[in-house]
């Protein structure tokens, strides 16, 4: 392959990653904004938990499941244009949830739209901008994609639970879709598809790479994908542990903390300035996490990350007891944790189906990520509902973490496998 020095300023890569962490940041911001509404969506149409939640998990549900087919999509008609048409499906999915009234229109707005679009900025965008322009550092910036979720929360949590308090969730709304607009121009004009579009290798090396191949059918390309995936035992274990990931994380804590410290008599906005810090602590911890993954074994990483969380999650009923000296303990220590999975995760798919696949395969390990956050969400909706509390929900998801551990432990343990190779999945 032809060679070409490596540029002497700053390298593109660093303006695509950039870029893509203020789109995932917003994203974050967006995906975030149903925790807020649980409490006004309540009071103002009289919908239970359970109904507003229902749509939620449909929103958590797509989300997850777009991400495979969304690596696809990026890879017949490129990075540009499909981060710009994710946009502007936001901006209007989301302006157009002021004119709902009935639970119906929540779950067509906000599940199916609005979780259509962002799936298709979801984590598998930083992992397919980290693989596509990074060589070196791939750990790291991958670790700095998936911390733009926390931050997201940080940046827009407690600025919308305020909107929401002041001007009322219709103006919150509009404030959210209008970030999603604001960024469309500057996704068309900075973000290129890969390093070859301008001549230049990925960051930290020195070799072009070649030409993608003749693009082929994304629903083709994702569906090839999974059918391989499912006949490795490694990918059931990552999808299992990714499972409870996701039901740990945003399906249960990011949906329904606020409405849990509502219930406890903790202000709307106060409750958003906890989850803001357990986003201050993420962007730490996950970044941390990225550099770690390039220097350690990542099954080793996952254990300690999923006990870790497990621990604090059973302690989160007792925290309540407290007040906010207990809750600020359990935001930092949980926030340490938030999503510090994925660049471990990202790795051990890489391991197990080729570097070339990573972020694909990723996709779908991801997606059961949703569909754990979407069952969590939905689940403990119902709970709350049925008893009134959320602790049977918060105990629930702390086992399941332990039991994320032990199955951690035999990733990478079976019969040794052939990597799946990209050539194969894309054969005409």
């Amino acid at each position: 392959m032809p060679t070409k020095r490596p540029p002497a300023g700053l390298h593109y890569a660093w303006i695509v990653a950039a870029v893509t962490f203020l789109v995932l940041l917003v994203g974050a911001g967006i995906r975030a904004t149903p925790g807020i509404l649980i409490v006004p969506l309540e009071r103002d149409f009289g919908w239970s938990t359970a109904t507003i939640s229902t749509a939620i998990a449909v929103n958590i549900f797509l989300f997850g499941m777009i991400g495979p087919f969304a690596v696809a999509v990026m890879e017949r008609f490129g990075l540009r244009r499909s981060v710009v048409g994710a946009l502007l499906v936001l901006a209007g999915g989301v302006a157009l949830t002021t004119l709902m009234s009935k639970p119906w229109h929540m779950v067509v707005l906000w599940g199916l739209v609005v979780g259509s679009g962002s799936g298709m900025i979801a984590l598998v965008l930083g992992a397919t901008v980290a693989g596509r322009w990074f060589g070196k550092r791939r750990g790291l910036v991958l670790g700095l994609l998936t911390a733009s979720s926390a931050t997201g929360q940080l940046i827009f949590l407690p600025i919308l639970a305020h909107i929401s308090v002041d001007q009322g969730w219709r103006t919150m709304a509009l404030v959210v879709a209008g970030a999603a607009l604001l960024l469309v121009p500057l996704a068309g004009l900075l973000l290129r598809d890969r390093p070859g579009d301008l001549g230049l290798p990925r960051y930290g090396e020195t070799t072009l790479e070649p030409p993608p191949g003749v693009p082929i059918n994304p629903l083709r390309r994702a569906t090839s994908a999974l059918a391989l995936g499912l006949r490795s035992r490694d990918f059931w274990l990552l999808s299992g542990t990714f499972f409870i990931c996701g039901a740990s994380t945003n399906g249960l804590v990011g949906t329904h903390m606020i409405a849990a410290c509502f219930d406890q008599g903790i202000p709307e906005v106060a409750a958003a300035g906890l989850l803001a810090l357990m986003g201050l602590c993420d962007l730490v911890g996950t970044t941390a996490s990225g550099w770690l993954t390039d220097r350690y074994d990542s099954r080793v990483l996952l254990i300690w990350y999923y006990g870790l969380r497990g621990v604090s999650l059973l302690f989160l009923p007792y925290a309540f007891d407290l007040d906010v000296y207990g809750l600020s303990l359990f935001a930092v220590f949980y926030g340490l944790d938030w999503i510090a999975t994925v660049p471990p995760t990202v790795r051990l798919a890489g391991q197990a189906f080729g570097e070339g696949n990573a972020a694909l395969m990723f996709g779908w390990i991801a997606a059961a990520h949703q569909i754990g956050a979407a069952t969590a969400a939905w689940a403990a909706g119902a709970l709350r509902t049925a008893s009134g509390v959320y602790d049977g929900a918060f105990f629930s998801a702390g086992l399941l973490c332990l039991i994320a551990v032990v199955l951690v432990v035999f990733i990478g343990r079976g019969p040794r496998q052939t990597p799946i190779g990209r050539v194969a999945m894309e054969k005409p």
